[in-house]
């Protein structure tokens, strides 16, 4: 597996003002962007072109990017005139990630998650495989539960999606509008019992507002002393 896509096209309005003159995925974490992080650690983990998608400002993002050389990978842009949401933003892209299967990466989280380990996922007659961690504080109720490596429907036990996974084309079969969110999505195919799926308690934060910013700065600030 050599294609992975970012999420970035989000307009980041729960981190406003940081958001109100950059987008989200430009905000940085002790010293760095978080999109820089993400194509650093998808380089690292062996992938060579990257689709990131691109709306709100996104002249900063086409800019920031490039075509990708300075990190030693392709980087393909795909521009919304306005969001599609997470599903509708990758329908939109599939024409540009030529494998059957690719990873996919939320733009605003932040984590250790070894990304090489992705490369190593084989989906088979799976349409997708999600990273789960454990429910922060913002979002105790979860997602999802894993059991036997398998992502199931269950009301207890449940964890919550890290915007870590992997994806195949197949998994957007039959989605008819251009606007939608890959919940919808994942619901479907879990029921169908198409979805893979792990847990990881490593370093993860979804940086999703100014507070919980602060805070993971806090901490990694702490973890360096």
């Amino acid at each position: 597996m050599k294609f992975a896509m970012i999420l970035a096209a989000g307009e980041g309005r729960r981190m406003r003002p940081l958001t109100d003159k950059m987008p989200k995925p430009l905000i940085q974490v002790a010293g760095k962007t978080l999109l820089e992080r993400h194509i650093e650690g998808l380089v690292s983990a062996g992938f060579t072109d990257l689709v990131i998608n691109a709306s709100y400002l996104s002249d900063q993002v086409v800019a920031f990017c490039g075509d990708g050389q300075q990190w030693g990978c392709r980087i393909h842009l795909s521009l919304e005139e306005t969001p599609l949401e997470t599903a509708g933003g990758i329908r939109k892209a599939l024409a540009l990630l030529k494998e059957e299967s690719f990873a996919v990466v939320n733009g605003d989280v932040f984590t250790d998650y070894p990304l090489a380990r992705l490369t190593e996922v084989e989906l088979g007659d799976d349409v997708a495989h999600l990273v789960m961690v454990p429910n922060p504080e913002h979002h105790p109720s979860g997602d999802f539960a894993v059991s036997d490596a398998r992502v199931v429907t269950s009301e207890s036990d449940k964890a919550t999606f890290s915007g870590l996974s992997v994806m195949s084309h197949r998994l957007f079969d039959g989605l008819k509008h251009d606007f939608a969110p890959l919940r919808p999505l994942f619901d479907r195919a879990i029921v169908s019992g198409q979805v893979s799926g792990e847990l990881w308690s490593g370093v993860w934060s979804d940086v999703g507002t100014p507070q919980r910013l602060s805070e993971l700065e806090c901490r990694l600030s702490s973890n360096a002393r």
